[in-house]
């Protein structure tokens, strides 16, 4: 679970320190979902987050929250008319999404994750699990880079910026997230649209370009112009 399987502590400290700076009195919560049998508390205390939280700053587990329905805002829903996710999403006066720089594979092809499919933890795993619990395998049908057109029209839209630690990035021959290898790109990428920002890492960080943000732009396009 150590960098780059998960965002360093230098990022999410700096990131916490930037919105302490403009904020000083603000009420900051971080919304985490994990993937596996291990809970959020070990994996915090693994990780040793604690060491760079305030008094102010609130960790809290996405499927232990209140949630609500998201409508899908795009033309042409791949999957979802509508997804399930924590309703602080909507409570709260800012969003930041902070992934890693990621490439997996599955079924062959490379799949690259960045600060939109971070937004993955957030749905409930009793809502979108398939056979494993302990995971979200309803958002893998008919494929992740599909589903992620449906995640970004149903909350991403919502979010106000984006990071991206690609002091290292993570590569794996398989879909394992946690089995792969480590490789330095020494950059770290932020912007107010999460499109932008992976488009950034991965032009930046020599990974392929994902079909899912070309296509993210283009239905983003035909809303802005009422075409489809």
């Amino acid at each position: 679970m150590p960098p780059p399987v998960t965002v360093s502590l230098p990022v999410l400290s700096q990131v916490l320190r930037g919105l302490r700076g403009v904020n000083p009195g603000a009420e900051i919560i971080l919304v985490e979902g994990v993937c596996s049998a291990i809970s959020l508390r070990e994996i915090i205390d693994i990780l040793g987050v604690k060491s760079i939280l305030d008094p102010g700053i609130t960790i809290l587990d996405a499927d232990s929250l209140p949630q609500q329905e998201y409508p899908n805002l795009s033309p042409f829903p791949v999957r979802f008319p509508s997804m399930f996710a924590p309703t602080i999403i909507e409570e709260v006066d800012c969003r930041i999404t902070i992934g890693t720089l990621k490439r997996t594979h599955l079924k062959d092809k490379p799949l690259i994750s960045a600060s939109l499919k971070n937004l993955y933890g957030l749905f409930p795993r009793s809502h979108y699990k398939a056979r494993s619990p302990n995971s979200r395998g309803q958002l893998h049908r008919p494929s992740v880079p599909l589903i992620l057109q449906d995640v970004y029209f149903c909350i991403g839209h919502l979010f106000d910026g984006a990071v991206v630690d690609a002091n290292l990035k993570y590569f794996s021959s398989n879909w394992r997230p946690d089995r792969g290898k480590s490789i330095p790109v020494g950059q770290v990428f932020w912007g107010d649209d999460m499109i932008s920002v992976d488009r950034s890492a991965c032009l930046l960080g020599d990974e392929p370009m994902p079909s899912y943000l070309d296509a993210i732009d283009l239905l983003r396009s035909q809303l802005l112009n009422g075409t489809n």
